[in-house]
This record gives structure tokens, sequence and C-alpha cells, in this order.
């Protein structure tokens, strides 16, 4: 096997293996949505979107699966350095959100920091953006009426426009997603 050959059979298992630990830590989790669908495709779908649009470093790939194992689970961020590395915890810590801070801030302080996150980060998040963009106009939670889900779709707005710059793939599919859901939501009155 060629250095070539063994990197890339290196970075596929590294990447399964984040596929393997972030479907156990989340293996008891359910989305919001009226089927309760499992949690872990979310983070499947948010690394499914990068991989479409381009994104073929391992890191990123990586830690959109593990993207919420921090935020979400127990998982702690000695337990992702020990299984994966600085590299991808750094990226994980970047995008997960203090839960120990009301909602309203968590929201706010997510603008505020998408602008200095570093590329990897931003493509992480405007990813994971256009997963529950797609989500809020085909599968929103039980419960959120058309305002909700209009008032969520201008948050991520303002949380991409701060991403913006490092993904013109992965910006225009943002675009379009998020176009397409409003119409729905539009719709949906």
């Amino acid at each position: 096997m060629n250095d070539a050959s063994s990197s890339l059979n290196d970075a596929l298992y590294r990447l399964l293996h984040a596929a393997e630990f972030a479907s156990l830590r989340h293996k008891d989790q359910r989305r919001k949505d009226a089927a309760a669908s499992p949690y872990i495709n979310h983070p499947l779908a948010v690394a499914a979107v990068l991989a479409r649009h381009g994104v073929r470093d391992p890191i990123t790939l990586m830690a959109a699966v593990l993207h919420d194992t921090i935020e979400d689970t127990e998982t702690t961020e000695a337990d992702l350095r020990a299984e994966f590395g600085d590299d991808v915890t750094e990226v994980v810590l970047e995008v997960t959100d203090d839960k120990s801070l009301p909602k309203r801030r968590r929201k706010e302080l997510q603008v505020e920091h998408a602008p200095t996150m570093t590329a990897r980060a931003k493509l992480v998040k405007i990813s994971d953006k256009i997963c529950n963009v797609i989500d809020i106009g085909q599968n929103p939670p039980s419960g959120w009426d058309q305002e909700r889900r209009e008032q969520y779709l201008a948050w991520t707005e303002a949380v991409v426009a701060g991403c913006r710059g490092v993904s013109t793939r992965l910006e225009d599919r943002y675009d379009e997603v998020l176009r397409t859901q409003r119409g729905r939501i539009a719709q949906d009155d």
C-alpha cells in the first residue's frame, strides 16, 4: 500500500470512528420533531452536507460528526482529546454552546462569536445551520408555530453572516435552503 492510500485509509477510519463514537453518545437522544427521529441523524447530515459541497478535510468532517457531543451528551473535552486529538476537539469546542447560560444568551453568543471562529468551525456552523433550516421547514419541532419558525430562520441568517467567506458552495447552499424553507413556512400559514 502506498503512502496516499494509507493516509486515505487512516482518514476514513478516523471519520468512521467519530461516527461510531457520536452514535454511541447520542444513542438515546431524539430530535424534537413530531416523529422524534434519532438524534444521530443530525450530526451525520451535517458532515454529509460538508462532503457534498467539497469539504474533504478529515478534521472538519470529524468535528461535524462530533459537534454536539460535548454540548448534548456527557462527553467531556478530555474524552474528545483522548479519542480524536487536539485539532478536532478545538473545532468542536468552537461550535459548542455553554449550556449553563440561558438559551437567549447562547443564541446571542453564536452571532457574536461567528466572525472570530476558525475556517473549520465556520464550515461546521454553516452546515449545521443548513441542516437545521431544512428541519425547521420540513420537520419542525412539535409546537413551533409559523412565527417561531420564521424567527429561527432570521437568527440563522445572523449566525451565517458571521461565517461567510469560507465556502461559496456552502454559502450558496445555505441561501438556497433558506429561500426554499421560507417559502414552505409561508405556505403552512
